[in-house]
């Protein structure tokens, strides 16, 4: 069995050992989106050392509406690209690879930020409440899935090892995998396999971007701990399609839950269940991310068999050194 010291090849990527830098949004550019001096100095504190087994840097959005914060960093444009190079340089400097996540805010995108309506897949909650300004077209949903492979594209460009489709915390491809947020009547609407079907095409388009051999992540909200929302059955068969449709690797986090889950915070891995549950269905590594601070817990999570890679968040974000610390307490 895996513990966190292991080695781990996938595809053409490899990773000295099992800790992950999760995407945690540092709010660091100017409003335009491109990498700033400030951004760079946080991820080289972050990787000094080459600790970490794999960094995924924060979400980067596609297209301007899809923008969800006003300090967001880009991958709209090719203007993005030498900041995104800069990045990924001052990571490989460290020795740690790196995986760019890059997302649609969707319904959760405010005109504030973007001068656009929003557009989600329904334009109501599944109780019938206002969510966005409307409801995203067939067109809508081409340029959608247009925008991920041209930011995925860009990715790779700026010598990224590795993307991540973002689909969770609620952003739009977590919107339409929802049962809460997904309303429609049409080919996108419905069964599971509809709900999925925006992301087998943001995949494939994906996969057409950067080769075969560069790995493509996707971090599903697997479950959103809400009456009428995603459940553990849909999470695990969800991970089954995405596996089976070339996803090489299934990040684990929650839905319209967030990052947290209710009644488990305290928890060392609160997600643990879903993503064991996850990993004994898929043949594809698994992240568990969430609430994890001790080492010694990422360690036995991964002995468990309740994952194939620790994501370690907020334990490192207060302390730059907890990765050294880690290795040094498991001796």
């Amino acid at each position: 069995m895996a513990d966190l010291r292991s080695e781990l090849n996938i595809k053409n990527l490899h990773l000295r050992n099992r800790l992950v830098l999760p995407p945690m949004a540092r709010e660091a550019t100017a409003g335009d989106g491109l990498v700033t001096e400030r951004l760079l100095r946080y991820y080289a504190e972050k990787a000094a050392g080459a600790f970490l087994g794999l960094v995924i840097t924060e979400h980067c959005y596609i297209m301007p509406e899809g923008k969800a914060s006003p300090g967001q960093v880009s991958a709209a444009s090719d203007e993005a690209i030498p900041g995104l190079r800069r990045l990924t340089d001052t990571l490989h400097s460290c020795g740690v690879p790196c995986v760019c996540q890059i997302n649609h805010a969707g319904g959760r995108a405010k005109q504030s930020v973007t001068g656009l309506p929003s557009a989600a897949p329904s334009a109501v909650w599944a109780d019938g409440t206002h969510f966005s300004d409307r409801e995203l077209s067939k067109a809508d949903i081409l340029a959608v899935v247009e925008a991920f492979a041209a930011a995925a594209r860009r990715a790779k460009d700026a010598g990224y090892d590795a993307v991540e489709i973002h689909s969770a915390h609620s952003y739009l491809l977590n919107q339409f995998y929802s049962p809460l947020a997904n309303q429609r009547g049409d080919a996108y609407g419905g069964s599971l396999h509809n709900r999925l079907r925006i992301h087998f095409e943001v995949l494939e388009a994906v996969r057409g971007a950067v080769g075969e051999e560069t790995p493509v992540f996707l971090r599903l909200g697997s479950i959103d701990d809400r009456p009428g929302g995603s459940e553990l059955a849909d999470a695990v068969e969800a991970s089954r399609l995405l596996a089976g449709a070339g996803v090489d690797v299934l990040d684990i986090s929650g839905g319209f839950c967030g990052f947290v889950l209710r009644g488990r915070e305290q928890e060392q891995g609160y997600f643990s269940f879903v993503s064991e549950a996850i990993r004994e269905a898929v043949s594809v590594p698994v992240i568990l991310t969430g609430g994890v601070t001790d080492p010694l817990a990422a360690d036995r999570l991964l002995r468990g068999g309740k994952a194939d890679l620790i994501g370690v968040g907020r334990a490192i974000l207060q302390d730059s050194r907890w990765p050294e610390k880690a290795f040094a307490a498991l001796g």
